[in-house]
């Protein structure tokens, strides 16, 4: 599967950014949809994932109740809307793409598991 990511840009903390990631390729919907993002100078790091039918959900603690992952398996997108940004959510943001056998099963912490991904959007918050 083929991942292309978009939607990055400026905002003032305190703002939103709504990122989007289409797939293409294969079945789109065989597959667990994540975020991360990487920080200059710092590990990529996880921050969204959601199962293949969209149920279900999981965020790292620094986001949750800010950032919402969802998919539209009709138009093979997944999106992150990020509200109440922080300068610390300065980074470049990937979608990445692993399969999974469960229908509700999510994808995995870890960015090694993960043979996919988008060519990254940068996202900066202004202080």
């Amino acid at each position: 599967v083929q991942l292309q990511a978009s939607g990055g840009g400026l905002v003032q903390a305190g703002g939103s950014l709504r990122l989007s990631c289409a797939a293409s390729g294969r079945t789109f919907t065989d597959y667990a949809m994540s975020w991360f993002r990487q920080a200059p100078g710092k590990e990529r790091e996880f921050v969204a994932t959601t199962s293949r039918n969209g149920g279900s959900t999981d965020y790292t603690d620094s986001v949750k109740g800010r950032f919402t992952s969802s998919r539209d398996n009709a138009e093979n997108t997944v999106s992150l809307q990020m509200n109440s940004l922080k300068p610390e959510d300065t980074a470049v943001y990937y979608c990445a793409a692993v399969l999974r056998q469960g229908w509700y099963l999510r994808g995995p912490r870890d960015p090694t598991a993960y043979s996919h991904w988008g060519q990254g959007t940068q996202v900066t918050v202004s202080s």
